[in-house]
């Protein structure tokens, strides 16, 4: 029996259009192969915003005085480790006016302050309360979201001061083979605009880019790549093929 010629090539074609090579899964890629060093850009500090949650220890000589400004103590040792919402609950809010309510001190500003300026204030203001105060403040909305061609596509909160482009994917499970890693989506809000940035992330380029590393609140998308149409994951081929096969059967028997 022979196959029409027409069908083996647009069935070879299916096939050949579902391939990703090599070239479109790799990241920082780079002609030269040796050891290459890039500069970190600079990360600014992060500046509050309303709605913003802080985590706020006072520690004192004076402890039972100190802790009027906690809900519990003991709390605070496992603040790493609770989810997001237990930590909101023990965290104090910025106002929409980007103020900060606390018993005692009353309302301090802080919209556009970094955490260790807000310290600084906390201090100063507990000075002629407290005895040799130590104030720690700690931003707790610390998240990222990474959706589209991932395995995990999520809203991802983090503990560290910073996190980059690759740990966020990495929380994500990573691109699927199908994802875009040259066009990357990265949405920042900045100064109450929410700013579109393309990414390439196949160039060792970006480890002294300005968006290597994200900031709180920070949105990446991952395109996928026009092969993912065609995909033998996507692409229904086995009832094709099942169905082109009972086809040619039958033409077989009844010519």
């Amino acid at each position: 029996m022979k196959l029409n010629p027409l069908l083996i090539t647009i069935v070879t074609l299916m096939l050949l259009s579902s391939c990703v090579t090599q070239r479109k899964v790799e990241y920082l890629q780079d002609s030269n192969m040796n050891m290459k060093s890039f500069k970190e850009a600079e990360l600014p500090d992060y500046k509050l915003k309303p709605n913003d949650e802080l985590y706020i220890q006072i520690n004192s000589l004076d402890e039972a005085a100190a802790n009027i400004f906690s809900n519990n103590r003991e709390e605070s040792i496992y603040l790493g480790n609770i989810q997001p919402y237990g930590a909101s609950l023990m965290s104090y809010s910025v106002d929409k006016d980007g103020f900060l309510l606390l018993p005692v001190i009353g309302k301090i500003h802080v919209e556009d302050k970094t955490l260790s300026q807000v310290g600084v204030i906390l201090k100063d203001s507990l000075n002629h309360i407290l005895n040799q105060p130590i104030v720690t403040v700690k931003l707790v909305n610390r998240y990222v979201s990474v959706l589209g061609e991932v395995r995990n596509p999520g809203h991802f909160p983090y503990a560290q001061d910073k996190i980059t482009i690759y740990d966020a994917l990495g929380l994500a499970g990573d691109i699927t083979d199908y994802g875009n890693r040259n066009k990357v989506i990265l949405i920042r809000n900045i100064n109450g605009e929410n700013i579109r940035i393309n990414v390439d992330i196949t160039k060792s380029d970006i480890l002294a880019s300005d968006y290597y590393n994200l900031r709180p609140n920070d949105i990446v998308y991952v395109k996928p790549l026009r092969n993912k149409f065609w995909g033998m994951r996507q692409f229904p081929f086995t009832i094709l093929f099942s169905t082109l096969t009972t086809a040619l059967l039958f033409y077989s028997i009844f010519k």
